[in-house]
């Protein structure tokens, strides 16, 4: 007798409930496409949550990938590999960066960040100068230094007591800020768009100002590229739309495009105090995962795919705006390249998730971006008909539900 196929309920059954997946089960991806256990066809507007940034089973992401599994899968620490060395040389020569540590997740990445902040501060100024700064409605991972340092109260609940020294300012709100950073603070950390906090874009004179206040007080502007870089914005990283350069940088999603892996970077006197011993990772830089990511950044820092990122978004803004004079539904359209925000009307919120379940019954998989803001993080080189058609599923799904 054939073996069944799992089925949704087993997920019930035998996995921690900490999500609550949909009912159906893709199985089988290629492009900006997905099909299910019984078959059926979506159109992929969430992307794995921004991580998707070449659609699925890319043929030279899938190329490099076997290729590097006939000969190399996992080397300890102890030794260090070609893809990594390859990949990281590549991240500094198109960055800021001078130094790199790899992790396997954006979560690992901020760890990471946050760590050489307060190792850095201590080195060069001693232990009182430990106090890291961020904002309300930012996310930066899930362990519990990280969830602690994103700016929202219900991913620690049930959690405290949280680690001390991290203080909460208003988003884009530069009084704030300047009233926050002092000579205890030795990090600022910020997220150039604001991801599950609702696709909020940063001003940039709030990153401005936020660089001037570090550069006074001695302390590491950190920009949380995890779901902006690599692309998403239409530049290589948010961080070079403002012209605004941080001191450490993290990176993952886009990175591996579906491969986990995550980075963090930084210039070289401040690596130099996470000496040997000081933090580690296991799997960090693995070569499955660095030669998967090397070839990635290779294609998706090309021009031609970055512009198209931004062509890409005024599509879809356009079909957002039409959709809304239709229905009327959305207060404010945001984002920067393909993150992009549709905030729900008052009248509506609380209600994105009804519509991402109505979306999916129409052939088209979309995100929330909280209870409020409905999100898109598709493909960088979606094909433009699957930008229509997903848009039009959406319509539909929205007439659906205000004519119940």
């Amino acid at each position: 007798m054939a073996a069944q196929h799992p089925d949704r309920a087993l997920y019930d059954e035998v996995m921690v409930p900490s999500y609550a997946p949909a009912n159906i089960i893709p199985v089988r991806g290629k492009g900006s496409r997905l099909w299910d256990q019984q078959g059926a066809e979506y159109i992929d507007l969430a992307g794995g949550i921004a991580v998707n940034a070449l659609g699925h089973c890319h043929p030279e992401l899938l190329s490099a990938l076997t290729s590097q599994g006939e000969n190399l899968w996992h080397l300890s620490n102890g030794f260090t590999n070609e893809p990594a060395l390859r990949l990281a040389q590549k991240l500094c020569e198109m960055t800021f960066a001078e130094r790199v540590f790899f992790s396997n997740s954006g979560a690992e990445a901020n760890e990471a960040a946050l760590k050489l902040a307060r190792r850095y501060a201590w080195d060069k100024v001693g232990e009182g100068k430990h106090e890291i700064v961020s904002t309300y409605g930012s996310f930066h991972g899930r362990t519990l230094f990280t969830v602690s340092v994103g700016g929202q109260d219900k991913y620690l609940d049930g959690f405290r007591p949280a680690p001390g020294g991290i203080t909460h300012v208003a988003y884009n709100d530069i009084a704030a800020l300047e009233a926050a950073v002092n000579e205890h603070t030795c990090a600022v950390m910020l997220e150039p768009v604001q991801g599950e906090g609702g696709i909020h874009p940063a001003d940039k004179a709030f990153l401005q100002a936020a660089r001037q206040l570090c550069d006074k007080h001695g302390a590491l502007l950190i920009f949380d590229e995890i779901q902006t870089g690599v692309g998403r914005s239409g530049m290589l990283y948010s961080y070079m739309t403002y012209g605004v350069v941080p001191d450490v940088l993290t990176t993952a999603k886009a990175l591996g495009c579906g491969f986990p892996i995550g980075a963090m970077l930084t210039r070289a006197d401040i690596a130099s105090c996470l000496a040997v011993g000081t933090h580690g990772s296991t799997f960090g830089g693995n070569p499955l995962a660095c030669a998967v990511a090397l070839k990635a950044l290779e294609i998706i820092s090309q021009p031609e795919v970055l512009a198209g990122v931004n062509a890409r978004h005024d599509r879809f803004v356009k079909h957002l705006q039409d959709i809304n004079a239709r229905h009327h539904i959305f207060s404010e359209i945001r984002g920067q390249g393909l993150l992009i925000g549709a905030e729900l009307i008052e009248e509506w919120h609380g209600r994105a998730k009804e519509i991402v379940t109505a979306t999916l019954e129409q052939g088209t998989m979309i995100l929330v971006a909280g209870p409020d803001v409905l999100r898109l993080a598709p493909s960088l080189i979606i094909p433009e008909d699957d930008i229509d058609l997903a848009m039009q599923a959406l319509d539909r799904a929205i007439t659906k539900l205000l004519d119940a």
